[in-house]
């Protein structure tokens, strides 16, 4: 079993207000962290749905639940873009709670084999699911110059975006780009110095672009919190935990869209009808980890959380 540190556990666990006889779902599972809490909270008529579209976070996750010696989990192996499929095939057509915890597993990022991480030199890859075709390899080695400044622009908010991608395509014209490591020193140079210097890492950006885009990881989110908050049964809750600023809009969007009245035109009549309003939010800003778990776990240093309630 790989060690794996969930972030903002307690206040997450906290925040989905578990029923002893609730049923729940945890929607990114990975190494069982979250899934693990909420099963101790559970009594024999309680369930908790766990879903991952990875298969080694799968096996990961069901040793580590299996401790607690209880039958009253269902692991399934999907990406949470089919939680209401998925749902309903084990004849659940409501739950009590759900939670999100996004982004790439330290499962994922520890094995460096999976391409995600710029500190291991592995084959460009980048699959949260490995059945999937496509991968960052056929991005880079593929895609019109253009398109890839424009994912790295998009989504990792890469300012140099052009820069990278012009190197990109000229050192693919020598040799195919196969593994992290010879991207990692393609972005080097394509970023200035004093860039280098005081912007963290600078392939950070650019791999999480890819990531976010080999794995449709925002357009899913989008669809699938709707589904989510509609699944809930009264007084159930969603918690999401985002981990950069492009999830956190998407999940506060949707959760302002769902907990406040239709904006009112100043062209529309005075008694315009108000939204029939049936969810509250809970938190009315995110809630962000103690100086403590950021001391203790780098990774948690961005993560924010945010939860919706069924009235």
């Amino acid at each position: 079993m790989y060690e794996h540190k969930s972030v903002l556990l307690n206040e997450s666990i906290e925040g989905l207000a578990i029923k002893k006889s609730g049923i729940y779902v945890d929607a990114t599972t990975g190494g069982g962290g979250h899934s693990y809490q909420i099963l101790k909270r559970l009594d024999y008529a309680g369930h908790l749905y766990c879903f991952d579209q990875d298969e080694a976070a799968i096996e990961a996750s069901k040793e580590h639940l299996q401790t607690l010696s209880l039958n009253n989990f269902t692991l399934i192996h999907s990406n949470f873009r089919f939680l209401k499929e998925k749902l309903e095939e084990c004849n659940v057509k409501k739950v009590d709670g759900i939670i999100f915890d996004l982004g790439v597993s330290s499962f994922q990022l520890d094995e460096g084999s999976r391409g995600f991480s710029y500190n291991h030199d592995a084959l460009l890859d980048m699959r949260m699911d490995q059945t999937q075709s496509l991968t960052a390899k056929e991005v880079i080695n593929s895609y019109k110059e253009e398109d890839i400044a424009n994912i790295i622009y998009k989504y990792g908010e890469e300012k140099y975006s052009r820069n990278i991608a012009r190197n990109i395509v000229k050192e693919r014209t020598k040799k195919e780009i196969l593994t992290t490591h010879e991207l990692v020193e393609i972005i080097k140079k394509s970023i200035p110095t004093k860039s280098k210097i005081t912007g963290g890492h600078p392939a950070k950006r650019t791999f999480q672009a890819l990531r976010i885009y080999v794995n449709d990881e925002l357009g899913i989110l989008s669809k699938t919190l709707e589904v989510a908050i509609k699944l809930l049964n009264s007084g159930g809750r969603v918690c999401v935990i985002t981990f950069h600023s492009l999830e956190d809009r998407i999940v506060k969007e949707v959760f302002k869209k769902y907990t406040t009245e239709e904006s009112r035109n100043r062209f529309m009549p005075i008694d315009l009808k108000k939204k029939d309003i049936q969810y509250n939010l809970i938190t009315r800003k995110p809630i962000i980890p103690s100086t403590q778990e950021i001391e203790n776990n780098n990774r948690a240093h961005s993560a924010k959380l945010r939860i919706i309630q069924k009235i």
